[in-house]
């Protein structure tokens, strides 16, 4: 799967119509087209059915099916993970997604698709371009979600077979020196032509460390800014293998990323910039469109929020009540406020950010988002003097 079509199943999960019958949304760790753990699995499908009777538990079994008779024979060989979400009754949705990444196993039943560890595996894997360069050949490839999809180049001198045969020993070592700086030269025209048509953002140079030495020396500067790290590999090192390492290094460099969005945050906060941070803050944010960038730790777990289903008021900084505040009605349900988060910031289009360790976060809350433009009553009140929600919430951290 590339990263585009996860980028447009995760908006169509997260857009989902809500209907009178609940979701299963199910996570999957594999091996050879099999699940590492079905005692796992089945655990926690039993728990999930003890909360359920009648035509809820009907309509549970049913969507299950689907998923059960999917994974008996649709699962790739070569998949590591796979996250299928499955509804029966009325409005019926199923959809299947599979990866050559691994996926938690994690199984959960609610009236909206839960997309968390979707977005983090968004966040995680972006698609980048792997240059692998030996003193015999040169591939250029395009890693999409941890899994090479496309092939973009790819060419291997002969020039080896040339000694002995036309040229002596001495002849071929100058002309190799000469024609390794142009072939150099050539291949990097050949990214650069590449990498600009693609829209590539990053770049990884592997394999031999004399080469990819040669081909860094000679990046121009727009490349070299795109350069995320440089990888040796042996001559016969498999390109699975070579891939493998690169995602390391990806991973790694995605962190790094991460942490520099915390960094705008904190600066954001202290300067009373465009920013605010802590649960409840966060979220009256993504509930009224003001963020551009949501920033959550990876360990960021708030407690349980609650709606009321009748006025659909949503509140997470308060234990759940008998009854409805606002409209008096005892039709309340629970939901959980990473979840509804992601959901409510990939419903708009943001950018999301999961940062795996951040001490300077973990002191804001857990949780933090760069808006896009302030209200008229969250305005600078005067010079110097920011206003009382502002302040107060983001230096809470709640």
């Amino acid at each position: 799967m590339e990263l585009k079509n996860l980028k447009e199943h995760t908006r169509t999960l997260a857009t989902l119509a809500e209907s009178d019958t609940e979701v299963i949304s199910c996570y999957l760790a594999l091996a050879k087209g099999r699940l590492t753990n079905r005692n796992a699995f089945d655990e926690q499908v039993r728990s999930l059915k003890l909360g359920l009777t009648g035509k809820d538990r009907s309509d549970f079994e049913t969507a299950l099916e689907r998923i059960e008779a999917y994974l008996k024979t649709e699962v790739l060989p070569d998949a590591k993970g796979i996250a299928l979400f499955s509804r029966s009754g009325a409005e019926p949705f199923f959809l299947p997604l599979q990866f050559r990444i691994p996926l938690p196993n994690w199984v959960a039943v609610d009236t909206t698709p839960n997309i968390y560890h979707l977005v983090e595996l968004k966040d995680t894997y972006h698609r980048y371009v792997v240059m692998i360069s030996t003193e015999e050949s040169v591939r250029i490839l395009e890693v999409n979600l941890g899994a090479v999809t496309e092939e973009l180049w790819k060419e291997r001198p002969e020039l080896r077979k040339r000694v002995g045969r036309e040229w002596t020993k001495d002849h071929y070592q100058n002309h190799r020196r000469n024609r390794t700086e142009k072939f150099i030269k050539e291949k990097i025209n050949i990214l650069d032509r590449l990498m600009s048509a693609g829209g590539y953002g990053h770049l990884i140079l592997a394999g031999n460390p004399r080469m990819t030495a040669g081909v860094r020396d000679e990046l121009p500067k727009h490349l070299l800014t795109k350069l995320v790290d440089v990888v040796p590999a042996a001559s016969k090192t498999s390109v699975a293998d070579v891939v493998e390492a690169t995602i390391a290094s990806f991973i790694e460099e995605e962190e790094r990323d991460s942490r520099l969005a915390v960094d705008e945050l904190v600066q954001a906060v202290n300067t009373g910039g465009l920013a605010v941070c802590g649960t409840e803050p966060v979220f009256r944010a993504l509930e009224r469109g003001q963020v551009d960038t949501l920033i959550l730790a990876k360990a960021y777990e708030p407690d349980k929020g609650w709606q009321c289903t009748v006025c659909d008021i949503m509140n997470v900084n308060r234990e759940e009540p008998e009854k409805c505040p606002e409209c008096g009605a005892s039709e309340l349900r629970g939901f959980e406020v990473n979840e509804e988060m992601v959901r409510l910031a990939e419903r708009e289009g943001c950018e999301i950010e999961v940062v795996e360790h951040s001490d300077e976060l973990r002191l804001l809350g857990g949780v933090g988002c760069l808006l896009r433009y302030r209200l008229p009553e969250e305005f600078l009140l005067g010079p110097g003097e920011p206003s009382h929600v502002t302040v107060h919430e983001c230096s809470a951290g709640q």
